[in-house]
């Protein structure tokens, strides 16, 4: 059986986004209501999945295990509904075009194969037109 899916950018939905990026505990904030919002969600029935752009790799800002580390603490806070995070390191300027970089939709495709995901009862939720284009 297929499954409903709720696609989730990280910075600006998540978490608050910054003007640079993102990858240090100190910078991490939740936004008010965001853990209750998942938890509800997934009570709902849907899978979580989080797919994000995380270019600062590729610039050589920050390492992978950044991007877990936040993810870690996203979970903790939410009391890990999380099912599964979608990271794209790359950047076209810097290092190489992605399918995996949303706009693209790769990462997208790829949870939906894993976990069976019905794209007619699944949302992408994001803050910039990238997500929009990525999850349509």
């Amino acid at each position: 059986m297929k499954k409903k899916c709720i696609f989730l950018d990280r910075d600006g939905v998540l978490n608050v986004d910054r003007v640079d990026y993102v990858y240090r505990m100190e910078d991490f904030i939740i936004p008010k209501g965001v853990p209750e919002a998942l938890i509800a969600l997934k009570e709902a029935g849907y899978l979580l999945v989080v797919i994000t752009n995380q270019s600062g790799i590729a610039k050589g800002l920050y390492e992978r295990k950044h991007v877990y580390a936040i993810h870690e603490a996203i979970q903790k806070a939410c009391g890990g509904v999380l099912d599964d995070l979608y990271f794209c390191p790359y950047h076209e300027n810097f290092d190489s075009r992605s399918l995996t970089r949303k706009p693209g939709s790769l990462l997208i495709e790829k949870a939906a194969a894993k976990y069976q995901v019905d794209f007619n009862l699944s949302f992408m939720v994001g803050d910039h037109e990238r997500d929009i284009i990525a999850g349509t």
